[in-house]
């Protein structure tokens, strides 16, 4: 099964949206309730990423028995740290997304606690690139 989803940046009233329909979505295949936390909380994270620090992006979803695998394109900023951005703390959001509670540097090391397999890329002035796989049991 494959799904995808347009992130607009910048848009917090939508942030969320395609996470949820995804949950959705895994909830219908009886995905084990755990692994399904795990996988939401990773995807909002990343989309929510999207929304605060790029253009636009893309949520890609493909599911099978095996697993759950998601990767997310932003047209952006790009990281210029990647080590350091995968700090708990770390930050570079704007202080206008701080205020509205986002932002707190805790999105990319919590992606990586929730999946079993994490890569991401970013090129300066491009955008970013990460890919998530959960296994499933």
């Amino acid at each position: 099964m494959k799904m995808e989803y347009s992130i607009e940046g910048g848009d917090f009233t939508k942030a969320g949206l395609a996470s949820s329909a995804v949950k959705k979505v895994l909830k219908q295949l009886n995905i084990d309730p755990a692994q399904i936390k795990r996988i939401a909380v990773a995807m909002y994270e990343a989309e929510v990423n999207i929304v605060a620090h790029a253009y636009s992006g893309i949520m890609k979803v493909e599911i099978d028995a095996k697993k759950v695998y998601m990767r997310f394109v932003d047209k952006g900023p790009g990281i210029e740290n990647i080590d350091k951005a995968m700090e708990e703390g770390y930050s570079t959001a704007s202080e206008a997304v701080r205020q509205m509670g986002f932002g707190a540097g805790m999105g990319l090391p919590n992606i990586k606690k929730n999946v079993d397999e994490m890569k991401i890329s970013s090129e300066i002035n491009k955008g970013t690139t990460l890919e998530l796989t959960t296994f499933l049991n």
